[in-house]
């Protein structure tokens, strides 16, 4: 019987979990399970189900992939303030013990996105890259010498905390001020104050013919375009690949992007659409499994 490799991702409100046989290509698991994490249980709860879903899917895998949220740092979860309990989870531990002497490899969900896209989308061949993902929050991940750069504490990349004013908040006051202007859970906050009813991201790009709605995106989209273009500046990439659920309004923000990186960048990377849009952390962590199952004798 073929050998599975097992991929796990954490996210803020679910785990998805997918497997693929040994050599397989494409990107895409054979099998997912899905978990609901909205409700009362805790970080240490969640972790439970999952390795219990985890066995019914693959009782021995030949090597296992994990994505999380937040940045791993001294073996704990750090920079994940908005799920309860899992600033300073111990998930490395937890999973090394349930899964034994099985090869693990662990990262954060943008740098396993970029992985997905390094592999087998977008990023495919690149040497020096930028892949930056917009959805519910704001993160991106380095590339170079075709490798994800990490940073000195694993957390290269995180744009979320940038300031683009003089006057904006910072780390110190316990918020991410660029990911409060212009993520996806921004633009639905600001988008429901400005119209006063609920209201997506996704749906404020439908609107956006109303004068209101235009105004905040041109101004997030602005924002989000020069910083991309700053990034470029200091990073000199090949390719910019934009990921992320905010994609779905990619008519919306690439030729925007594209504009003020042409303006902006001495030598303007190409711009790109991520090839994985749904389930990136997934498939890169199935990427990370199986380089490792590769690798083992």
């Amino acid at each position: 019987m073929t050998r599975q490799v097992l991929a796990i991702d954490f996210g803020g409100t679910k785990v998805a979990l997918g497997t693929a046989a040994l050599g397989a290509t494409g990107g895409r698991p054979h099998a997912t399970v899905r978990l609901d994490t909205r409700g009362a249980e805790g970080a240490a709860q969640v972790v439970e189900r999952t390795l219990a879903a985890a066995r019914e899917l693959v009782a021995e895998p030949a090597a296992v992939g994990v994505a999380t949220f937040g940045v791993l740092r001294d073996g704990v979860v750090r920079l994940a303030p908005n799920v309860p309990g899992w600033d300073g989870l111990a998930l490395p531990g937890l999973l090394r013990a349930a899964f034994g002497d099985t090869p693990l490899a662990i990262d954060n969900d943008v740098n396993a996105g970029a992985t997905a896209e390094l592999r087998w989308g977008a990023l495919r061949g690149t040497d020096t890259g930028l892949y930056v993902n917009v959805g519910t929050g704001l993160s991106a991940a380095l590339v170079a010498g075709g490798r994800i750069v990490p940073g000195a504490n694993g957390a290269a990349g995180e744009i979320g905390y940038l300031r683009d004013r003089a006057d904006a908040p910072a780390f110190a006051d316990d918020r991410a001020p660029l990911e409060e202007t212009i993520s996806g859970s921004a633009l639905a906050r600001r988008g429901s104050a400005l119209l006063g009813r609920p209201v997506t991201a996704a749906e404020l790009f439908q609107a956006y013919p109303d004068p209101g709605v235009a105004g905040l995106l041109d101004e997030a989209l602005e924002t989000l375009s020069r910083t991309v273009a700053n990034l470029s500046i200091v990073l000199d990439p090949q390719r910019v690949v934009i990921g992320g659920g905010l994609m779905g309004a990619a008519r919306h923000i690439l030729p925007r992007m594209a504009a003020v990186l042409d303006r902006s960048v001495p030598f303007p990377p190409h711009l790109a659409a991520a090839a994985f849009v749904d389930d990136a952390p997934l498939i890169g962590a199935l990427s990370m499994a199986l380089t490792l199952a590769a690798a083992r004798p």
